[in-house]
This record gives structure tokens, sequence and C-alpha cells, in this order.
């Protein structure tokens, strides 16, 4: 079916992790599926989840699979600014797709203003090439000591002449307050630009919430258009660390974990989602753990990504899973910053990640060695391994050598990657999302367990069909619960 609709609608939440992100990915299917030419926005992403686009660019991974929602190719536009915490007070800020500047909290605050053509230029290309855009908002739009310069929330919206609903998080209480709150401490033309309330992760029976969704229509002037249920087993590629906490993407079959993986969670890891495809298998179990206590007798180590390697070596000193990780006799992989841990040696001569002149000692599984270069590596690759094709992304500003005897085991566009020890059973590459290849992850899988004497039998599970499912019960789920004719409306009131 194809229809006229056209125009634009923001996205804002009551807090983080409100349900801002799956509503966009929700609309996004939702719209597509009606035959709208559709695509995400969010002017400023806080993540360390990342994608690169096919023409190198890096923005949120969140927003990548609000694309994959929208079925349309991840592009820069729809993450204009990027913000990758590289401690609690300073952040690596990626503009249109490329770092920019590191600066503090204070500093990012500062530049702000001169970002907001930026985004407001991002956002118009997005519009002339599709029929609605659907804009996510960041944290609460009532952050009433950043509104001067936000350049993010209701804000774009009104420069825009974009309407907005606001998510509400029922399931941690106070629901109400947070939206009446919202809107009576914002400014008069924002609060104008909010047309309807949703209430998420609702357990029960809607009925009981009417009184109190009247009531605060009565308080406020805006309607809630609907009530989520909540739903524990949907998920989508997760924005960041506060997603750890949710399930990933499920197979449709299921059974017995045969295999044990350890996922070690770095105090900075980046690109979890990695491990989103292992965790969708028959007999696989995935652990993200970050003590001894927590190790156990694992079949398989992975170290992941991390935007700050050698602190997060540091502390895998310090908290003792070095040695763990040694003394296994588990198989070892090691992904980007997880690959750089398990070579010799780590250099930042110019301080590209830490101080400058910073050498810090790996794990001695590898004989490799990283320094650290100014420009990032961003591109998409393609290969094989394992006798399997397979597909990914690079994201990193180390650069790895091999020794002479250091073995590489992946062919990416022609060229030998990665490097691993056979015998010992460690295997490092910079490729993310390697396991998004179906019959690769397979393969690996079944060398694993070989390799631990254990039976496995891999099962059929198609990532891609996963992730297809996932978002297509988002899209139901709003169908079934919102006011989908409201929000239809409040689209079409874009200027």
């Amino acid at each position: 079916m194809v229809t006229s609709l056209r125009g634009a609608l923001m996205v804002c939440g009551t807090a983080s992790d409100a349900g801002k992100s799956h509503v966009v990915a929700g609309l996004c299917r939702s719209l597509h599926r009606r035959g709208v030419r559709v695509a995400p926005f969010k002017a400023q992403n806080m993540s360390l989840n990342s994608y690169v686009t096919h023409d190198g660019h890096e923005i949120g991974r969140a927003q990548a699979a609000q694309a994959f929602a929208a079925r349309v190719e991840p592009d820069v536009a729809m993450n204009p600014i990027l913000l990758k915490p590289m401690s609690e007070t300073d952040c690596q800020v990626i503009v249109m797709g490329r770092p920019m500047t590191a600066v503090s909290a204070a500093g990012y605050h500062d530049l702000k203003p001169q970002l907001l053509e930026t985004v407001l230029a991002a956002l118009a290309d997005l519009r002339t090439r599709f029929d609605v855009v659907v804009l996510e908002g960041a944290g609460s739009p009532a952050e009433i000591n950043l509104l001067d310069r936000d350049i993010v929330n209701l804000p774009i919206a009104v420069a825009t002449g974009c309407r907005a609903i606001v998510v509400g998080d029922i399931e941690r209480g106070g629901v109400f307050a947070a939206l009446v709150g919202t809107v009576q401490v914002l400014p008069p033309d924002q609060r104008a630009c909010i047309g309807g309330f949703v209430i998420n992760k609702f357990r029960g029976d809607p009925a009981l919430l009417l009184d109190g969704a009247e009531q605060v229509e009565q308080l406020t002037g805006v309607p809630t258009l609907g009530v989520l249920p909540f739903v524990p087993d949907v998920a989508i590629d997760a924005e960041d660390a506060m997603a750890f906490a949710g399930p990933p993407p499920r197979a449709s079959v299921d059974r017995p974990a045969v295999l044990d993986v350890a996922a070690i969670r770095f105090p900075q890891v980046s690109n979890a989602t990695d491990l989103d495809p292992l965790a969708i298998e028959p007999g696989i179990a995935v652990r993200w753990i970050d003590s001894v206590a927590a190790f156990g007798h694992p079949d398989l180590v992975v170290l992941p990504g991390t935007r700050a390697t050698v602190a997060d070596l540091a502390w895998l000193r310090a908290c003792g899973l070095a040695d763990a990780i040694v003394g296994s006799s588990a198989v070892i992989l090691g992904i980007c910053g997880g690959y750089q841990m398990l070579g010799r040696a780590i250099e930042d001569a110019d301080g590209v990640e830490a101080n400058r002149g910073t050498t810090a000692y790996g794990l001695h599984l590898l004989d490799v060695s990283t320094g650290f270069a100014s420009a990032k590596t961003l591109r998409q690759r393609r290969g094989c391994g394992l006798g399997a094709d397979l597909h990914g992304y690079e994201i990193h500003h180390g650069l790895t050598t091999r020794d002479d005897v250091a073995v590489p085991w992946l062919e990416l566009d022609g060229e030998r990657e990665g490097a691993c020890d056979e015998n010992r059973g460690v295997f490092a590459t910079n490729l993310h999302g390697l396991f998004e290849s179906d019959d690769f992850r397979r393969r690996f899988l079944l060398a694993v367990a070989r390799r631990r004497h254990i039976r496995y039998r891999p099962a059929t599970t198609s990532f891609a069909a996963a992730r297809e499912g996932q978002l297509d019960r988002l899209a139901d789920l709003l169908e079934a619960h919102l006011d989908m004719a409201a929000v239809d409306r409040l689209i079409q009131e874009a200027r």
C-alpha cells in the first residue's frame, strides 16, 4: 500500500531508557510497511556502540538499527553528531561521521552553538529525500540547565516545525509526575510542540490507567495516545551500556546451552552488540562478566572492543581477570581493542587515547604490537574466514602489526587480516559485526566445540531474520496499542 503521508515527528522521553529508540524503530517499520519512505534521525547520540556506513562514516548503532527498520541504508545524516565517552568527564566528538575533537563536558556545551547548523542541515537533507523523518530526542527534553543550548530535543522541533510525542516509562514508577513535569518546566514554544504522551512498559490492565491519563490531559492539555505493554523479549541493537540488562534478539528455536561464552564487560566496552548474534544461537549461553568470581569455566572468552584500551587493560589486570584469561583452557577471541590487548605491547606515542608516550604491555598471547594513529580507520569490509563468507566493519585508531610468526586467519577485501595461535586457541580481529554472517558464526562455534571436546550441532538460525522479526514485533506492538491515526496527524502537521 502506498500512502501520501509526508512530514516529521519527534519522539522524546521522560528519561534515558524510557523507550524512545524502540518507539522510533517501531514507527519506522510500521510506516515502511505502509509504503512510506521513512528515515530515522538523532541529532546527537552518546554511545560507545557505533556503526560504519557504506561510505565510511561513523554513526550510532541505534540509528543504524532504525535504518534497518525503515529498510534503508544507514546514512551519516541520520546521526550527525556522535559522542563517544572517554572518561566520566571527557568524550570524543564525531561530526558527520568523522572525529572532530576531544573535549570535556563543559567544553562540549560551549561547542553546541557551532554544531546547530550541522544538525539542521542534516535534518533538512533527510527531509528532501524521504517522505517522513522520525526524530529521536536524547535523555529528557526538560533538562532546564541545558535548554539554552539543547541541539537534540524540542528546540530542534521548534526550529523545524515538528510536533512531538513524549514516552514515559511506567516500569520505574512516577510516570504521571514525569509527564506532567516535563510539560510544565518547558518554555511555551517547546510546550506547544508536544502533541501526545505514550506510556511504556506497563504490566497489567491498561483500563486501570484511564483516570490517570485523563487527569494528565486536564493538567497539560496533552492526550495520551496509547499504553504499550511490557514485553521482555523484544530488543534492538543497544545504544549504550544501559541495555546490558535487556535481552538480545532471540531465535525462534531454543535448547539447553552446551557452550559457555564469557564476554568481558570492560568499563569502556564498545560495540557490545558484536555478541548479539551469539546470544540468539540455540545451545549458546553468553555471560557478560566483570570479576574473577564470575569467570567460571567458559568454553569461549571474548575480549570485545573498548574506547579506552590502555585503561581497560590496566583494569583487566587489577581485577585479576587478565590472569584468569591467560590461565584458562578456553578458546579466546579478541575484537578490536580486545585484539590489541592480546598482543605484546600497546604504544600511544602521540596521546591519541591515553597520555602521550604511554606504553602498556599486553597479555602476550599473540605476537602482535599496536600503535595508535591520529587518523581513525572507518570502513566496511567483506571477505572470508574458516571457509565461509563474512562481512563487518572496522572502527579503530590502533594499528596492529604482526610479527613473522603471527598467523592471519581472515581474508578481507583481498588482504590477510587478524592474528591467531591455533595451537593455543587464540584468535583476534579488528572486524566488528563478524558474527552476523551466519555460516561463519556457525563454523566458528563448531570449531570452539571441537577444541573443547563438546558435542554441538549448529542450528540454522539467521541473525538477519531474527532482527527482522524483532522489528516487525515492535511495529505490531505500536499498531495494536497506539492511536496511529493521531500519530499520522501529528506527522502531517510538520512544516
